[in-house]
């Protein structure tokens, strides 16, 4: 798959080959111009690509372009209930659903405000709000974070953790490498022409981004749910407690780890809710003490870190998720494609994935 604009413009993206599975939380690298945006686009159907093809988007795509068209004659409830109708909801769901999101994002006090006179950052509350309306199978997120304050910000972090958990593919480009860090599960990066896979996304990694750890302890012989959201690390501890696992889950995740689990059949039992430790730096004890031999002639006393304890542990349930619709197809504001298949950048026979391919 390829993409230039005009029949003589130079080649944003050409060759690119790649398949984006359902349950998938993709990141897309690469610097200004590199071609994340138009990859985006191509995405979520709001452009076609000039050549080759792509298979399998999702029938409910959601789009959140970097900059939100405000200036509409409607308030933010009226162009959310719209967008609503548009996607099959009855009024009063769509009605419903808007209040809902606009109040988790911090912005039901504007509910009524017309959209030429909200702030950027309330209009881009209602950006997000319209593309997650839906509940969409394939979710595009171009900096949809930027402007956004830090509680909307760490709502839409759940919010896509709730669209991951219930199966959707969402596509993501951030200038923060701390966004979601640890949580993708495919990092993309653009640039030369085309898009190529990170194999090493060390400024993603786990360890870059918040962590949580949760102790659960599920019935006698009962297994984890299948397929926790976030992937979480896993430690069992047999012990005083049978079936006592510990899982430790990017942030944005814990939420939804936290409803697999409560849900679960036969449910589990959640014992403590805590941030993950991480070391810190230990203190050198004095020298000649019991806890370190004294240095000998010439050599200095070495000392590793040493974890700090345990953070107080605040026990939470999971945060419900909402329902969400997309905008309107062929805009700026979300796409929608008639297919059911999944979105793929290659090869076609790729199950549950997104298809792009090269034209012949």
């Amino acid at each position: 798959m390829g993409h230039r604009y005009g029949l003589r413009g130079a080649w944003v993206l050409r060759g690119v080959d790649l398949a984006l599975p359902a349950r998938t939380l993709v990141r897309v690298e690469g610097g200004n111009g590199a071609g994340k945006s138009t990859l985006l686009r191509l995405l979520a159907g709001i452009d076609a690509p000039a050549e080759g093809r792509i298979t399998g988007r999702r029938a409910r795509t959601a789009y959140v372009p970097e900059r939100f068209p405000a200036a509409l004659p409607l308030t933010a409830t009226g162009y959310l209930v719209h967008l609503g109708r548009i996607h099959g909801l009855r009024s009063a769901e769509a009605k419903r659903r808007a209040g809902e999101w606009l109040t988790r994002f911090g912005a039901a006090d504007h509910a009524r405000t017309p959209l030429s006179e909200l702030s950027k950052g309330t209009s881009q509350k209602v950006a997000v709000a319209q593309a997650l309306l839906a509940e969409p199978e394939l979710l595009v997120l171009d900096e949809a974070w930027t402007g956004l304050d830090t509680a909307a910000r760490a709502e839409l972090d759940r919010a896509v953790a709730e669209r991951v958990a219930a199966g959707a593919t969402v596509v993501f480009v951030d200038h923060d490498p701390r966004r979601l860090a640890g949580a993708a599960d495919l990092t993309l990066r653009a640039g030369g022409g085309g898009v190529h896979r990170v194999t090493d996304p060390a400024p993603t990694g786990p360890s870059t981004g918040p962590q949580v750890l949760i102790e659960a302890a599920g019935p006698p012989g009962a297994p984890l749910p299948a397929d926790l959201p976030g992937d979480p690390a896993r430690d069992r501890r047999p012990g005083a407690v049978p079936g006592l696992v510990r899982l430790t889950v990017p942030a944005p995740y814990s939420d939804a780890v936290l409803a697999a689990l409560l849900t679960a059949r036969p449910p589990w039992h959640i014992r403590q809710v805590a941030p993950a430790e991480t070391p810190g730096p230990a203190e050198a004890p004095a020298p000649g003490s019991a806890e370190a031999p004294a240095p000998g002639p010439a050599e200095a006393s070495a000392h590793g870190p040493t974890p700090t304890g345990p953070a107080e542990a605040s026990a939470h349930g999971p945060t419900p998720t909402g329902p969400t619709p997309t905008g309107p197809a062929g805009s700026d504001m979300c796409a929608q494609v008639p297919t059911q298949a999944p979105v793929h950048a290659g090869t076609p026979d790729t199950p549950d994935a997104p298809e792009v391919s090269e034209a012949p």
